[in-house]
């Protein structure tokens, strides 16, 4: 990679980390009136994620097995599948009013550690997936497989944690 290329992909890079949290965050406050809710979402983007971490399992085997093409597609589908789970997420958020978490006890404080640690860590996982892919692509084998035994793991929490976060709440939504 010449010195402009990793420039520029550091720039994209910085440029996306940052504002996709901002424009989520703001998007959270905005509702769409007239529209939804999109009750439907939920199951389908709780979905995606079982689907993203099972790509990113299997995606880690192939690597592990030399059969890097298949890797590299697992992952492209993965980034896609985050890519959809993210824009459903908000489509949802936009025209639903929030579901507030209806456990009690220990249950409940299971339930938030999992949603805080989960939120806080995708925010982060952005830069992260971002700089893995680039290694990837740019053919920096080794920077990506330094990155990408960080990325994966905490991708993977991600994705499993999303699908906790649904199968504990689902009973309250309206």
């Amino acid at each position: 990679m010449t010195k402009n290329e990793e420039i520029r992909y550091k720039k994209i890079i910085w440029v996306l980390s940052v504002s996709i949290p901002i424009v989520v965050a703001l998007l959270f406050l905005v509702r769409i009136p007239n529209v939804g809710p999109f009750n439907f979402l939920p199951p389908i983007y709780a979905t995606i994620n079982g689907i993203t971490a099972l790509l990113l399992i299997i995606a880690y085997w192939a690597v592990r097995n030399k059969k890097l093409v298949l890797h590299e597609r697992f992952m492209k589908f993965s980034i896609l599948l985050s890519a959809v789970f993210l824009v459903m997420y908000v489509a949802y958020h936009m025209t639903s009013e929030p579901t507030p978490f209806g456990g009690a006890g220990n249950i409940k404080y299971l339930y938030y550690f999992i949603l805080v640690t989960h939120v806080l860590l995708s925010i982060f996982i952005i830069p992260m997936v971002l700089v893995t892919y680039v290694r990837a692509i740019s053919m920096m084998f080794a920077q990506h497989k330094k990155i990408g035994k960080i990325t994966f793991p905490i991708w993977l929490y991600i994705a499993v944690t999303g699908v906790i976060v649904y199968l504990m709440i689902s009973p309250y939504y309206v």
